[in-house]
C-alpha cells in the first residue's frame, strides 16, 4: 500500500468519510492514482476513479476560466462593473464593484450567508444577495465570498444569453473534454455518485443533488458551487493549467488565460487571492506548507481540492466525502496538509 493511500486509509478508519479518490502528477505524466471505501456509508458501491462526487467550491475556479475566456474573446473586461450587465445592481451598494473584485474575493460583499434559510425561490435568493450590506469597501479586503460568485454566475448568463450549465457545457467544459463535469446529474447516474451529508433542512441524505443549500434553492446551478466531477475530469483541468494551456500535445486554453489566472492579485492585502484561484498564503494555506509559494488551487467544502504547484511541475486531485453524514467533518483540515506533506515529499 502506497502512503498516500495508507493516509486516506486511517482517515477513513476514523470515519472521515466514507471513500477517497486521488491523482498526482505533472502536465504529460501520471505519478500516482488510487480509491477506496465506498460511495455511502453501510450501502454505497466501491469507488473507482469513475466515481462522481459533489466538488462543491471547486466550481468557481472552472466558472472564472469561463470569465476569462469571455474576456479574451472581447465579451468582457476585468475591469467591467456589475452595473455593466444586470440592472438590478445599477442603483445599489454593489454597482461599482469589478470582476476582478468578484473573482478575487476581495469585493466586500460578505460570505457564509445561510440566505436558503429565509429565500424559497431562485428569485428570492439572488435578491437577497444584492440586498446583503457590504461588509467592507471593494477592494479594500480579502473575504471568501460565495455570493459574490453568485453573481459572477449571473454575469456570464447575462452575456452569453444562455444559462449557466449550458455556458459551460459548451465553453470550459467542452475545450477541456471534461465530460462526466456537469450540474444536475442525471438519475442513471445515481449509483457512481458519492453521498453527502443527512441534511437536516431537507429531511433527507443528499445523494445527486447539490449539497449547497443556496445552490439548491438555486436550482442546483450556480456560480459558486453546484458542479460534480470525476477524478479524471479535474485531472484534465489541472494538467491543462499546469501544462500552460498544452493537454495532451493540443492547445485547450491560451496560454496567457492560464498565465494571468495564477498571478496573485490581492498581496497588498491581507490573504492571497489570484483569479478564481486561491494562493499559497504565507500561513494557513488549506493544503499545509510543503507546497511552493508560488503554488494556488482550491478546495471544496464536501471534502474536494485541486492543487497545482508549477515549481515543481506537480498537480494533486483529492476527492472525498468529508461531509458524509455530517456537515462538520473532523479533521479534514490536517488530513489535506498531511496527504499534500506527503505528496510534495515525493
Amino acid at each position: 500500500m502506497s502512503q498516500l493511500t495508507s493516509i486516506l486509509e486511517k482517515a477513513r478508519d476514523d470515519r472521515q468519510f466514507s471513500g477517497a479518490a486521488y491523482v498526482t502528477g505533472s502536465a504529460h505524466e501520471i505519478f500516482e492514482t488510487g480509491a477506496l471505501g465506498s460511495t455511502a456509508w453501510d450501502e454505497g458501491a466501491d469507488v473507482s476513479l469513475d466515481t462522481i462526487w459533489d466538488i462543491a467550491s471547486l466550481t468557481k475556479p472552472i466558472v472564472a476560466v469561463q470569465i476569462m475566456i469571455l474576456a479574451q474573446s472581447g465579451h468582457l473586461k476585468l475591469t467591467d462593473q456589475i452595473s455593466k450587465f444586470l440592472p438590478d445592481y445599477r442603483d445599489s451598494d454593489k454597482a461599482g464593484i469589478t470582476l476582478q473584485q468578484l473573482l478575487t474575493h476581495s469585493s466586500g460583499i460578505p460570505g457564509q450567508q445561510p440566505l436558503y434559510k429565509t429565500a424559497a425561490t431562485r428569485q428570492e435568493l439572488l435578491d437577497a444577495v444584492r440586498g446583503l450590506p457590504l461588509r467592507s469597501a471593494p477592494g479594500s479586503a480579502v473575504e471568501y465570498t460565495s455570493q459574490g460568485f453568485m453573481i459572477v454566475g449571473q454575469i456570464l448568463e447575462a452575456v452569453a444569453g444562455q444559462s449557466l450549465d449550458v455556458v459551460l457545457a459548451d465553453g470550459v467544459l467542452a475545450d477541456l473534454g471534461m465530460r462526466s463535469t456537469e450540474f444536475c446529474p442525471a438519475t442513471d447516474k445515481q449509483p457512481r455518485i458519492a453521498a453527502t451529508e443527512r441534511c437536516p433542512w431537507r429531511g433527507r441524505l443528499v445523494k445527486g443533488s447539490v449539497h449547497d443549500e443556496n445552490a439548491e434553492v438555486l436550482g442546483g446551478v450556480a456560480g459558486h458551487a453546484g458542479l460534480f466531477s470525476t477524478a479524471g475530469d479535474l485531472t484534465r483541468l489541472a494538467q491543462a493549467v499546469l501544462g500552460g494551456g498544452q493537454l495532451a500535445g493540443r492547445r485547450v486554453l491560451d496560454p496567457g488565460l492560464v498565465t494571468d489566472m495564477a498571478r496573485p492579485r490581492t498581496d497588498h492585502l491581507n490573504l492571497r487571492r489570484c483569479l478564481g484561484w486561491q494562493g499559497a498564503d504565507r500561513t494557513g494555506c488549506p493544503v499545509g506548507s510543503s507546497v511552493s509559494p508560488g503554488s494556488y488551487g482550491h478546495t471544496g467544502f464536501t471534502g474536494t481540492s485541486v492543487w497545482i504547484d508549477p515549481e515543481r511541475q506537480l498537480f494533486t486531485v483529492l476527492l472525498t466525502n468529508a461531509v458524509h453524514p455530517k456537515r462538520r467533518p473532523d479533521g479534514l483540515r490536517e488530513l489535506r496538509q498531511e496527504f499534500h506533506d506527503a505528496v510534495c515529499a515525493g
